[in-house]
């Protein structure tokens, strides 16, 4: 029996009433409604229950997540979180940037750091901060210093802590023989993709029309699988996002953009403008916020400014009052106080911890802390974030490709770097077995 997460009706349910909740939507009795007919609020962590519910409670849940969309947002909410570029960036004002300079070693070392910082925290995906931190004491490698390894760990560790089944052939230590397909790579071969296709002029029809020609729908989560749902049902690519979509204010927008800050060294509104483009099609609000800081920050990043301007760069074009800017502003203020790595990670967690893992505000508290702290090295950056557990691979994706453009590739540790062998196994086509050097330079290609 194949149980689908991310997409079952009644699995959907309990995202979408905590989802009204976080926004302020009135959703009581909607919920009532569920519960008595025997519904859980309770939310699958990895997507989906073991068991199908019966066929009245899924066409239930259907009914009712069909209702919670229509649910008003309170004034206050729209005013402080817009959806339409021009309001988002209302107020941009991003702080000047260097000159940008040795642009082709930092697009690189962006490629190099991205795929270092995902492969860190592949195995660890899912994982507790407490489970992370026992596999990584059990192992000798805390504070994290390499890789994962299963070498040396009690096995007791091991039956209470599972690896993520699919990356522990490829992602351990002792596994690692290039870099293994992750979504966090495969959506730049998308954005990629898009520019060389149509260049600054693509269009959110042109990001569902690549969805559908290069992403098996496996290969898409969250936000992003049930926007490629509704895609397939015939609902326009302006409104994929709006459908039964509990998942808008997660991280899966952050991390299909740096590409376009890469390929805009110096302009981070224009970079953002690109991911908004990009980033409506799953997302709303945050989620889409988190998209536009991504490549904005990319944007300064391969100007080799100092991190401090690259988080600012981040910040300008995302609404000041809103949920995601707050949320950076914590992770950064966190980073410059006098609590050690640890404690500072364990007051993310008391501040953040009550939202689901896969939630783009609680990561973007632990990108910034991660940035802020790491101050452009990359070993520091992507182990400080990977350490922070949540959505691990994924912040320590977008946080290694920020420290990597600012290192540049040929001062990056080779510890880091040395095992992903400049190659990358993707299903996506037209990319097998690519090499980083190869994307760089069509990144480079598609800036100009």
């Amino acid at each position: 029996m194949i149980r689908l997460s991310w997409t079952q009706p009644e699995d959907l349910v309990p995202h979408a009433l905590e989802a009204a909740r976080l926004d302020g939507r009135d959703a009581a009795a909607i919920r009532d409604r569920w519960t008595t007919a025997g519904g859980s609020t309770q939310a699958p962590v990895s997507g989906a229950t073991p068991r199908p519910a019966p066929a009245a409670l899924r066409a239930l849940a259907r009914d009712l997540l069909a209702e919670l969309d229509t649910l008003p947002d309170p004034e206050a909410l729209r005013a402080s979180e817009p959806d339409e570029p021009g309001a988002i960036l209302a107020f941009a004002a991003p702080p000047e940037l260097p000159a940008p300079g040795d642009v082709e070693d930092r697009v690189l070392g962006a490629w190099l750091g991205r795929a270092a910082g995902c492969l860190l925290g592949k195995p660890v995906e899912k994982i507790s901060l407490g489970g992370i931190r026992a596999i990584a004491k059990s192992t000798g490698n805390w504070p994290l210093h390499g890789y994962f390894t299963e070498r040396g760990l009690d096995p007791a560790v091991a039956a209470a802590h599972p690896w993520n089944r699919r990356s522990r052939p490829t992602s351990l230590a002792e596994n690692i023989d290039g870099m293994p397909e992750d979504d966090d790579l495969n959506f730049p071969l998308v954005a990629l993709t898009l520019l060389e296709r149509h260049g600054d002029a693509f269009t959110t029809d042109h990001v569902a029309q690549a969805w559908l020609d290069l992403l098996p729908g496996g290969r898409v989560f969250t936000a992003e699988r049930i926007a490629y749902r509704n895609l397939l049902d015939g609902i326009e690519p302006e409104r994929a996002r709006a459908v039964r979509n509990p998942f808008r204010d997660w991280i899966g927008a952050q991390i299909r953009t740096d590409l376009y800050g890469w390929t805009r060294p110096g302009l981070p509104v224009e970079a953002a403008v690109l991911a908004w483009t990009d980033a409506r099609l799953s997302h709303g609000r945050n989620g889409v916020y988190g998209a536009m800081f991504a490549a904005a920050a990319s944007a300064a990043a391969v100007t080799g400014a100092p991190v401090a301007a690259v988080i600012e760069a981040g910040l300008s074009v995302v609404p000041p009052n809103s949920r995601y800017a707050t949320a950076i502003r914590f992770g950064t203020d966190l980073a410059a106080g006098a609590l050690g790595d640890e404690a500072a990670v364990d007051a993310l967690h008391a501040q953040y911890g009550h939202l689901h893992w896969v939630h783009v505000l609680n990561n973007a508290a632990l990108l910034a802390f991660a940035l802020a702290r790491g101050d452009g090295d990359l070993h520091r950056t992507i182990t400080l974030a990977v350490s922070g557990g949540w959505d691990t691979d994924s912040v320590g994706a977008t946080a290694g490709a920020v420290a990597g453009a600012l290192t540049g590739a040929k001062a990056l540790p080779r510890k880091w770097t040395d095992p992903i062998d400049d190659r990358y196994a993707t299903s996506v086509p037209g990319f097998a077995g690519v090499r980083f050097t190869d994307l760089a330079a069509r990144t480079l290609e598609v800036s100009r």
